[in-house]
């Protein structure tokens, strides 16, 4: 089985574009993405960040919905303490029957604490968000079964009435609707990691979710799918490298020269130094990438990153680099590509995209059914 390619949505939109410029980049990125072959899109949702500026990335996946025909789109993430689990899970299920099974769940808890108190939530801690979230998602799932119950729980209340059937076709009237997800049961659900212990990571294996890592570096990513795995075995399940899904930076362009200069020029790097570095060395983000590279974190900058930790060149260089990341870390299913603000001119960004689709993954192969990372 060879590599899919995903895009990854946050958008990172700078600072003054307006919400529709931002909202028809977030269609036309999709799209393309189906055109192209692109099997999935994951549209984060972010309340606060002035970069990241999606509250409602549903309404992106309605839109695109009626211009696409293959591509899979998933919020990546809904962070489930910032919403009530009835109202949600009745809007996921709206979602998923209108999109009719190209539609997967991202969950998350909440990475900004300004989200956090925008909704709410002072000083929240991880344990506290993790409790929520699970929480959230026994009701979800109990809303979805369209059983009668009634649930007080410690963070919010939910329940399903009991449904009068129907002997009459005046008593239709008083039916309720169905908003299941598609097809019945639950949507594939999917949550990201970060940090290389991540709680989340755990909690996919657990719950048989897919898992999505975030990039930060060989040790991380190898140990996130140790804890995936052994957590995921552990439930009686068997883990597939095919559903890990991996975001990361790349760029490809017909020579390793040409791909190189449109990223340090280009938005990719004009994010990274106003946003992403700035971000990354406040929050410890960069330690990673100084441990893989025998660096100090302080001296690792743009260019390194472009050199270094992002995957970018031709299409050669990018299935030689994939290749070593595969051999060093045992592999994943889908290459999740970090999207970036190409809005005035997408030309290089989408040559990009349909490069890695066509000339790239075809010639990445996913490791076997190996269990634990190499």
């Amino acid at each position: 089985m060879t590599m899919e390619t995903g895009l990854i949505f946050h958008p990172y939109m700078r600072p003054g574009r307006t919400a529709r410029q931002t909202f028809q980049w977030g269609v036309d990125s999709a799209v393309h993405c189906d055109k192209i072959g692109f099997t999935s899109m994951m549209i984060s949702e972010h309340a606060s960040q002035i970069w990241e500026n999606i509250p409602n990335p549903e309404l992106i996946m309605a839109a695109a919905a009626l211009q696409t025909e293959t591509i899979k789109f998933a919020p990546m993430a809904h962070i489930l303490p910032h919403q009530h689990p009835a109202k949600l899970a009745m809007m996921v299920g709206w979602l998923s029957q209108i999109l009719e099974g190209r539609y997967f769940m991202g969950i998350g808890a909440g990475a900004y604490p300004l989200a956090s108190y925008i909704h709410g939530i002072k000083n929240a801690e991880t344990t506290h968000l993790n409790d929520m979230v699970r929480e959230s998602l026994f009701i979800m799932e109990k809303i979805w079964k369209r059983e009668p119950f009634f649930y007080e729980g410690k963070y919010w209340s939910a329940g399903f009435p009991e449904e009068e059937p129907a002997e009459t076709e005046e008593d239709e009237q008083h039916l309720l609707a169905n908003y299941a997800p598609y097809g019945g049961g639950f949507p594939e659900f999917a949550v990201t990691g970060f940090s290389a212990n991540s709680p989340s990571m755990k909690l996919a294996g657990e719950r048989n979710f897919k898992p999505v890592s975030i990039y930060s570096g060989l040790d991380a990513l190898k140990r996130h799918w140790e804890i995936y795995s052994e957590a995921n075995i552990k439930a009686g399940f068997t883990p597939q490298r095919q559903r890990h899904a991996v975001s990361q930076t790349v760029f490809c362009a017909e020579t390793d020269a040409e791909a190189k200069r449109l990223v340090m020029e280009g938005p990719i790097g004009y994010c990274f130094n106003r946003y992403l570095i700035p971000i990354w060395r406040r929050f410890g983000m960069m330690d990673g990438f100084a441990r893989d590279f025998g660096v100090d974190s302080l001296d690792i900058d743009l260019e390194f990153l472009t050199d270094h930790v992002f995957v970018v060149g031709s299409p050669d260089t990018i299935v030689e680099k994939l290749s070593h990341l595969f051999e060093q870390t045992g592999g994943w299913g889908t290459l999740q590509v970090e999207a970036h603000d190409y809005y005035d001119d997408p030309s290089a960004w989408f040559t990009s995209l349909e490069l890695l689709s066509k000339e790239v993954a075809p010639r990445v192969r996913v490791p076997g059914e190996a269990l634990v990372a190499a």
